[in-house]
């Protein structure tokens, strides 16, 4: 399922959440630091927020997450200890695999990193989310490798959170 532009509405996304063991959300990203289950990813008609993330249920398929948005690992500063934000609301809903942003990303950045993400996890005949963090480690390291000038702030922010 691929949702783009005005297609890509909350609802929409929802539904496909409810179906697809692996979704990618390449999207604006909007962190609010007083209330984290507030902070949202931002689609054509409105908010998805970590707190109706939550609340959704998802099919058993459900393996990986990448959220390709800004801020999608910032929780509540004034809780250091909580990890109350989008990523992990990914992981309560039920996805066991989730890669994030710690913060700002760059356009131009994201779908490289993308890339090399899912050309790594697609390069056997299985499959296997469980190697995401993997995945996204070649991948920082090969963005790295190919562009040693590189700024640290185009591979810093993606994390893996999971299994």
């Amino acid at each position: 399922m691929e949702l783009e532009g005005a297609d890509a509405t909350v609802e929409r996304v929802i539904e496909g959440l409810s179906h697809c063991g692996w979704v990618h959300l390449a999207c604006h990203g909007s962190q609010d630091r007083s209330d984290p289950t507030k902070s949202a990813l931002m689609f054509e008609d409105g908010r998805l927020e970590t707190g109706r993330i939550t609340r959704s249920v998802l099919p058993s398929t459900a393996e990986l997450a990448f959220l390709s948005a800004c801020q999608t690992a910032s929780g509540d500063e004034t809780l250091p200890e909580e990890a109350v934000h989008l990523a992990a609301g990914m992981l309560f809903m039920g996805y066991g695999s989730v890669i994030a942003t710690m913060w700002s990303i760059r356009d131009k950045d994201a779908p490289v990193v993308a890339d090399k993400v899912y050309r790594r996890l697609l390069s056997v005949e299985q499959p296997d989310s469980t190697q995401a963090a993997r995945a996204l480690h070649y991948a920082v390291a090969r963005l790295r490798k190919e562009n040693p000038e590189i700024s640290f702030l185009s591979w810093v922010p993606f994390i893996h959170i999971g299994r």
